[in-house]
């Protein structure tokens, strides 16, 4: 007798969920918070605040495109 599809993805282990990524507006904006980036545009004082943390935090900065 052939096995349905649902039995042998449960047979073999593979009906287990997998969990989803979180993909909402508060992950999104803590994912941001914990690795901040070099800025893509925003006004001079904006750049002035940007090169003023670098200095000071370097060790918080994901700066890969300097």
């Amino acid at each position: 007798m052939p096995i349905s599809p649902q039995e042998f993805l449960r047979k073999y282990g593979f009906d287990k969920d997998e969990e989803e990524r979180d993909h909402s507006l508060r992950k999104n904006a803590l994912d941001h918070a914990k690795h901040l980036r070099r800025p893509h545009a925003g006004t001079p004082h904006d750049w002035e605040e940007w090169e003023k943390f670098k200095k000071e935090h370097p060790d918080q900065v994901d700066d890969e495109s300097d």
